[in-house]
């Protein structure tokens, strides 16, 4: 496997590294950036320092990753646009690896969750939970730091749930300072901790390892693809718009301060049991066990919500290079007509966001009218018709009619 560059500009201490793996075994070499003004002066001389410290040329390497962020608005951008740039020079593929993760992978003991907390400023925190081997529990969110309580709490038991884990969970990151200071003592001293950093940052490191694993995987990008990860919807609220409730992130803030709400999880394994039966309770035509495992294995993009511990709903998305495409949803009957359903399209929206694609498309029977009625609320409309898609009994086929909602995106 060639050489891999990895670019961590996201906060104050930027740094880079070169990932060797050869008949030596796996190599790393790195140097850090540590002014206060940012990293765009010393980047590229770092990065040319760390590639002639690796013993190789730029043109022997195979793989561009970065930190993606959330972090430092200006460090998210550099490190994204010199990546890109990098990869477009030396027609290189990318992998983006959001700076939660990079610091969870420092921190990965095989067993235990994993929750990340960033300082994001203004009592704030970029929140993320990870399981062994890098699986993400929880995507990044922004929190008010006296909101992680609130937010953790009825979810914890999930996440161990959902990888078979039973054993305290490691706290790492310097946002844990933040949430520190702000939340009630107590309540820090009952957490079931097995280890806890207040110093960590993501570094480079992490960010060449996890973009080993992707690139063997085969989930790299083109560089055009390649995105920041932002998380607030603007760079900095004035402080009469944060008197007035602005600042984080409204959606996560108010799911946060009602643990009664349904809570969005990403859907694993442990969950299909659950998913398969609602399926069965929702489509004439249910996907099978199988069908929900290979969409798993593919790495589709799936939640689960819930109530408690029962399953509320569930939905499957696949992103692809032009959209998102809606493949499978379900409301539980007795949670209908509850905004849930908005919810479960409100984060497929979130990943065509994400992708940096502008629309999303999913398939529906005509027969189906309250499905039809409720799209067309959402704001979908006809685009086409797909002949004989659906399995309709008897051996007849029904049409399928293809509807597309265009993706709102958020200024930053």
């Amino acid at each position: 496997m060639k050489p891999i560059l990895a670019i961590e500009t996201t906060t104050r201490t930027g740094s880079i590294a070169v990932l060797r793996d050869d008949e030596t075994g796996l190599q790393l070499f790195d140097g850090a950036m540590t002014q206060q003004t940012g990293h765009a002066e010393t980047v590229l001389p770092l990065i040319d320092s760390v590639i002639r410290q690796a013993g190789i040329d730029r043109h022997d390497l195979g793989l561009v990753a970065f930190g993606q962020g959330p972090g430092a608005f200006t460090g998210i951008r550099l490190g994204c646009s010199v990546a890109q740039g990098i990869a477009l020079a030396l027609g290189l593929p990318v992998v983006a690896v959001n700076s939660l993760q990079a610091v969870a992978a420092a921190f990965d003991d095989g067993s235990a969750v994993t929750l990340v907390a960033l300082d994001a400023r203004m009592q704030e925190v970029y929140f993320g939970a990870y399981g062994p081997g890098g699986i993400e529990l929880q995507a990044p969110v922004l929190l008010a730091a006296g909101d992680v309580p609130r937010f953790m709490q009825p979810r914890l038991k999930f996440w161990q749930r959902a990888v078979g884990s039973s054993q305290s969970a490691s706290l790492v990151g310097e946002g844990w300072q933040v949430v520190n200071a702000e939340v009630d003592q107590d309540w820090m001293a009952s957490l079931p901790v097995q280890s806890l950093d207040t110093e960590a940052r993501p570094h480079a490191r992490e960010v060449a390892l996890v973009g080993r694993q992707r690139w063997q995987a085969g989930q790299t990008l083109l560089p055009e693809q390649a995105l920041p990860l932002y998380l607030r919807d603007k760079v900095a609220f004035t402080t009469e718009e944060r008197q007035h409730g602005l600042g984080g992130n409204p959606k996560v803030a108010a799911n946060a301060s009602a643990p009664s709400q349904a809570l969005l999880l990403p859907m694993m394994p442990v969950d299909i049991n659950d998913v398969v039966e609602l399926e069965r309770q929702s489509q004439a035509f249910p996907w099978s066990r199988r069908n929900f495992e290979d969409a798993l294995a593919a790495r589709y993009s799936a939640w689960v919500l819930r109530l408690n511990d029962t399953l509320a709903g569930f939905c499957v998305a696949m992103p692809t290079p032009d959209d998102v495409h809606l493949l499978v949803i379900a409301v539980a009957p007795d949670y209908r007509r509850k905004g849930l359903a908005t919810q479960l399209l409100a984060q497929v929206e979130q990943l065509a966001r994400d992708h940096g694609v502008s629309r999303v498309l999913l398939e529906v029977r005509p027969s189906n009218t309250r499905a039809l009625a409720f799209y067309a609320k959402q704001g979908f409309v006809e685009i086409g018709k797909r002949r004989g898609y659906y399995p309709a009994g008897k051996g007849e086929r029904e049409d399928a009619l293809v509807l597309a909602r265009e993706v709102r995106q958020l200024a930053v």
